[in-house]
C-alpha cells in the first residue's frame, strides 16, 4: 500500500474512533424513588440492557431518594447541564407544558376504566407535547391516585381549611384547587414532607398509597379519606439536547429499551396500589368514606377547582374540549350497556 494510502485509511480510522467516542454518552437522573424501589429496579435493568445493546456508548447514573432536590431543582439543573434528566411527576411539568396538567384535575375521574380510555386517546397528545418543550419522554407511567392522609379524620371537604395542608412548590393546578376550596396551604419540596409531618409543620397531604409507603409518609397518618382527588402520573424525562447527542441509533435503542420499561412500571403501579391501600389498612390506618351528602360536596368543590383552573387559562381550550368529549364519550357507552 502506497504512504499516501495508508495515510487516508489511519485518519480515516481516527475519524471514525472519535466520532464514536463522541456519541457516547452517560445520562445522569435524578428521581425521589428510594434505591431498592420497584422503579429503580426497573430502570436500571433497563439501563443494563441499553449499555449492552450500545456496546457500552450511552449508560445512565441514578441519583435516587431526592439527593439532587426538588424536582423543581432537578429541572434546573438539567437546563444547565448539570443532570440530563429525572423523574418527574406530572405535577413538575406543566412550567413546560401546561396541557400536560390535564390529567390532574381535581375529581374528573370517577373510574379507572374511565382513565384507561382517556389515556389510550391522549397520552401520545402528552408525550408529544413535552418533546415539543425540549423533554424526550418514553410514555407515561400511572402514579396514581392521590388521596387526603391525614392525623384527623377528614370526612367533609369542609375540614380542610382546619388542617394544614401540604402543597407541592411545583404544582399550578393544586395551588388553584386549594384556592378554589378556601384552603391556605403550606407549600414544601417532597423531599421535605417528612420532615413536615415529623415536627406538625402539616398534618395533611395528599398522595397514592403506594407513594406514602414508598416515602415513609405512612408512618405519620392515622387516616385517609376514601376519595379519589387527583389522578397523577410520572415519565422518565431527558434533555432533548442531551439526548440529540447520541446517534440516531442508539436513540432509537434508548427510546425502544425504555418505553418498554415505562410500560412494565406502568402496568404494575395500579397493582401495587391497591395492595398498598390494605397494606396501611392492615397497619391500623383507618379509611374515612364519606356519606352521600359528603360525597356530592366534594365533587362539587371539584368543579369548582377545575373551573378556576381552566379560567386562569392553565390548560388551553383545546386540550380541555377534547378530554371532555372523551369522558362523555365513555359515559355515554357505560350508560348504554
Amino acid at each position: 500500500m502506497k504512504p499516501l494510502k495508508i495515510l487516508s485509511t489511519i485518519s480515516l480510522m481516527l475519524i471514525m474512533c472519535f466520532s464514536h467516542q463522541a456519541q457516547s454518552k452517560t445520562f445522569k437522573i435524578a428521581t425521589i424513588a428510594p434505591n431498592g424501589s420497584f422503579w429503580m429496579n426497573m430502570m436500571k435493568q433497563g439501563a443494563k440492557e441499553i449499555k449492552k445493546e450500545t456496546g457500552g456508548r450511552v449508560k445512565f447514573k441514578f441519583y435516587p431518594g431526592g439527593v439532587m432536590g426538588s424536582q423543581g431543582i432537578v429541572l434546573k439543573k438539567m437546563k444547565i447541564g448539570q443532570l440530563h434528566g429525572g423523574a418527574l411527576t406530572s405535577g413538575s411539568l406543566g412550567a413546560l407544558y401546561p396541557d400536560s396538567q390535564i390529567y390532574s384535575l381535581p375529581l374528573i375521574f370517577k373510574t379507572f376504566k374511565e382513565i384507561d380510555f382517556v389515556r389510550q386517546k391522549m397520552d401520545k397528545q402528552i408525550t408529544e407535547g413535552l418533546e415539543t418543550a425540549g423533554i424526550v419522554t418514553f410514555g407515561i407511567s400511572e402514579g396514581g391516585m392521590a388521596y387526603t392522609m391525614s392525623n384527623k379524620p377528614v370526612s367533609r371537604v369542609s375540614d380542610l381549611p382546619k388542617r394544614k395542608i401540604w402543597s407541592p412548590t411545583d404544582n399550578k393546578n393544586v395551588a388553584l384547587t386549594l384556592e378554589a376550596i378556601d384552603v391556605t396551604p403550606i407549600p414544601l419540596s417532597i423531599g421535605d414532607v417528612f420532615a413536615g409531618l415529623q415536627t406538625n409543620l402539616i398534618d395533611t397531604v395528599a398522595t397514592s398509597p403506594a407513594a406514602a409507603i414508598a416515602l415513609n409518609w405512612h408512618t405519620k397518618i392515622n387516616y385517609i379519606t376514601d376519595v379519589p382527588l387527583i389522578y397523577f402520573y410520572t415519565v422518565l424525562a431527558l434533555d432533548k439536547k442531551a439526548f440529540n447527542k447520541i446517534s440516531t441509533e442508539d436513540q432509537l435503542i434508548v427510546r425502544r429499551v425504555m418505553t418498554d420499561t415505562v410500560n412494565k412500571i406502568d402496568k404494575k403501579s395500579r397493582k401495587d396500589n391497591f395492595a398498598a391501600l390494605d397494606a396501611l389498612q392492615n397497619q391500623g390506618i383507618k379509611l374515612i368514606k364519606p356519606n352521600n351528602e359528603e360525597l356530592r360536596d366534594w365533587y362539587k368543590k371539584g368543579n369548582k377547582a377545575t373551573d378556576l383552573i381552566f379560567s386562569k387559562g392553565a390548560i388551553t381550550d383545546k386540550t380541555k374540549n377534547e378530554l371532555m368529549m372523551h369522558i362523555s364519550t365513555f359515559r355515554t357507552q357505560q350508560a348504554a350497556l
